[in-house]
């Protein structure tokens, strides 16, 4: 959240500064920009910066490539033992009933549920 106000109070700035300096200005700053862009020294360093991206993404890619298995398989189990504990502590409280087409039972019961036959609801059998 901080961020986002820090990014807001920066557009606002520079909202206020660019109305205050008006279109000279901006003209100054654009071709201040174009040439710096340009420039020998601004290119060279923005291919070493686009190298070294590269590299720590390629690095970053490859680690992630070694634990992205290890950290699936962690979840996976840790995953299966919580549903378990869970199903254990529902059936011994007695909650988690199925109806007849294999879905929970609506009111937490236990139970098949058949459907009367002047009825458009299930009653418990």
């Amino acid at each position: 959240m901080r961020y986002r106000w820090v990014f807001i109070l920066g557009v606002a700035v520079g909202f206020v500064l660019g109305a205050r300096a008006g279109r000279e200005r901006y003209e100054q700053l654009a071709n201040l920009t174009r040439k710096a862009k340009d420039s020998p020294a601004v290119q060279q360093a923005a291919g070493a910066v686009q190298a070294q991206a590269a590299g720590l993404a390629k690095a970053t890619k490859d680690k992630l490539a070694d634990r992205v298995p290890k950290l699936t398989e962690t979840a996976r189990s840790k995953a299966g033992t919580a549903r378990s504990k869970v199903e254990t502590t529902l059936h011994e409280r007695g909650v988690g009933g199925k109806s007849t087409n294999g879905r929970p039972a609506s009111d937490g019961r236990r139970g098949e549920y058949t459907s009367a036959p002047d009825s458009p609801g299930g009653t418990p059998s």
